[in-house]
């Protein structure tokens, strides 16, 4: 009975009258509370469509290829929420209760092989359209980082993004092909596939560094600081691993004939 009540899982097994902090008690020894995975909808034709990307990259370089996306934060978290144990006697700590968490920070960032890129700030208050997101890229990742590579390095590079309608627009395709990012080296992506985006991962790494212990912020800046600060902790082991991750995706995509395959 997954994410059933300790009252319903007791119920079931016909047992009654056990108060629930006794229930909740017996129960830790054998399982764990936790919330329903969040999956995309993948109808027939999204399986066919991550079956025929990982066939067509299952013999790929992964390490010449640029994962890139972006997250959003907030002040006071994912879902402005936050649970935990305290000690018998301590008070529960005080939270700031705001409308709609307060704001947040677009980042973007990218990993490819063991090397971050950025994270970089989108300016509060743009929304990324077509022309916005390519100006941002010109502003951000070519001109702080892609120049400052060599041009073999360019040549083999594999730029991934997903198809959010910024990046997938005919405007934003055509201008990154006049940047050289064009035919084989802009990768296809799979609708409804954020399981197969290893930076997914690092985001979760990241928030999961800057809202510990149900950490809030008082500002923007704050929260971007905590941001880079997080990100920068993050090795080149720890990004490695997630890059590399990628054969192991593939073949369970392929595995389960295109199905979710979590993260």
């Amino acid at each position: 009975m997954p994410l059933a009540t300790s009252l319903a899982i007791f119920q079931s097994c016909n047992i009654t009258g056990v108060p629930k902090s006794t229930r909740c008690a017996i129960l830790r020894y054998m399982a764990k509370v936790r919330k329903a995975e969040r999956r995309p909808p993948l109808n027939k034709t999204h399986k066919l469509k991550r079956q025929d990307w990982a066939k067509k990259y299952l013999k790929t370089d992964f390490s010449k290829v640029l994962w890139t996306d972006e997250m959003r934060v907030s002040l006071d978290g994912p879902d402005g929420w936050a649970r935990g144990w305290i000690g018998k006697g301590q008070r529960a700590p005080v939270r700031l209760r705001r409308q709609q968490g307060g704001g947040g920070v677009l980042v973007w960032a990218g990993i490819i092989k063991d090397e971050l890129v950025g994270p970089f700030r989108v300016e509060d208050g743009v929304k990324l359209n077509s022309q916005s997101y390519c100006q941002f890229l010109e502003d951000t990742f070519f001109k702080q980082w892609y120049r400052k590579k060599s041009a073999s390095f360019k040549k083999n590079m594999i730029f991934m993004q997903d198809n959010a309608p910024s990046h997938a627009s005919k405007y934003s395709t055509a201008w990154l092909a006049r940047k050289g990012i064009k035919e084989e080296k802009l990768m296809t992506w799979p609708p409804c596939s954020p399981d197969l985006n290893p930076i997914e991962n690092l985001w979760s790494i990241i928030k999961c560094e800057i809202y510990k212990e149900g950490k809030q912020y008082t500002s923007l800046n704050s929260v971007w600081e905590a941001v880079v600060a997080a990100a920068r902790n993050v090795d080149g082991e720890q990004i490695k691993t997630l890059t590399e991750s990628m054969d192991g995706r593939l073949l369970s995509v392929l595995a389960k004939k295109g199905g979710y395959i979590g993260r």
